[in-house]
């Protein structure tokens, strides 16, 4: 039996699996379900989409937060690895301008896994004529977008696997 060094190059491209958690609780769908094109036909990157049934957004992993829309409805998780993933809480609920959206973040925060980062009011975007179905978008394209891995059905947030991403090391 012999062991194999590995070269530097080898080295430079190892692969390192991140795994996402639920950022909310409900039902994860493919993204394909999310009825907005951009979304659905994956423009914005790989992920899920969640049907919450509670009002909050938590972090999936430590991070930073890269961006905070001013609407307080979506928001670009920046993880230590370069890695950015988008959760837009909604679907054209930037017209509600803010209404119904509690924001605990600001861009360039640092967060930590599970702290709350936006709460928000199911029934009163409902009633607004939105749906709230929320996409969890690990965001890129071409070939910068990493290899994702997407797990579907009932989530809790903090705890149930939603994506797993192929990171370049």
């Amino acid at each position: 039996m012999f062991s194999r060094w590995k070269s530097k190059q080898e080295e430079k491209h190892a692969v390192v699996s991140l795994n996402i958690v639920a950022p909310v609780s409900g039902q994860a769908v493919p993204l394909s379900e999310v009825p907005d094109e951009t979304f659905a036909g994956g423009h914005m990157g790989k992920g899920i989409a969640i049907e919450p049934t509670e009002g909050k957004l938590t972090a999936p992993f430590d991070g930073t937060i890269a961006h905070v829309v001013k609407s307080h409805h979506a928001l670009i998780l920046e993880h230590a690895s370069g890695l950015q993933l988008l959760m837009h809480i909604g679907i054209d609920t930037v017209s509600l301008k803010g209404n119904g959206f509690i924001s605990h973040i600001a861009s360039g925060d640092e967060v930590k896994a599970g702290q709350t980062l936006i709460e928000f009011d199911l029934e009163m975007i409902r009633s607004a004529g939105y749906r709230t179905i929320t996409p969890v978008i690990v965001t890129g394209s071409g070939e910068d977008l990493p290899e994702v891995d997407c797990y579907y059905g009932a989530v809790s947030a903090g705890q149930s696997s939603i994506l797993t991403v192929a990171l370049q090391q």
